[in-house]
């Protein structure tokens, strides 16, 4: 599977693109049922910042900052990934995250994109593609 457009330099989302990716980011924090604290670590964001997620959640696009559209980005793709894996298996497309993975040190997918940010959501987002290449 490609990189997301975002992480092939290609030039930035529009507004209304980087609009409709932080409600699916937001939505897709809901399926994960993932806290505050780990939303915003996710994005990248200080834990003051939780009333950016509420904005983020009405439409409000996400900046024009690399870093954000690039955990966005891997993000998205987990979830495009985890729904061709799982397509008729929702408790397990969502609950992934939070299971507990051998190939992943046997941590969960999640402790791994918290504890290593921008670098373990590329990791997990790399161990979903080789698995959907078998």
């Amino acid at each position: 599977m490609a990189e997301p457009a975002i992480l092939q330099n290609q030039p930035a989302e529009s507004e209304d693109q980087r609009s409709r990716i932080a409600r699916m980011v937001m939505q897709l924090f809901g399926h994960w049922q993932i806290s505050t604290d780990e939303q915003l670590e996710l994005l990248g964001l200080r834990p003051k910042s939780r009333a950016v997620l509420s904005r983020y959640r009405r439409g409000e696009p996400l900046p024009l900052v690399r870093d954000m559209l690039d955990r966005a980005a891997y993000l998205l793709a987990i979830h495009r990934s985890l729904r061709t894996l799982y397509p008729e298996n929702p408790e397990i497309c969502y609950g992934w995250v939070k299971m507990r993975n051998r190939a992943l040190g046997n941590l969960t997918p999640l402790e791994v994109m918290l504890k290593e940010g921008l670098l373990g959501l590329a990791k997990v987002s790399r161990h979903l593609d080789v698995r959907l290449t078998r």
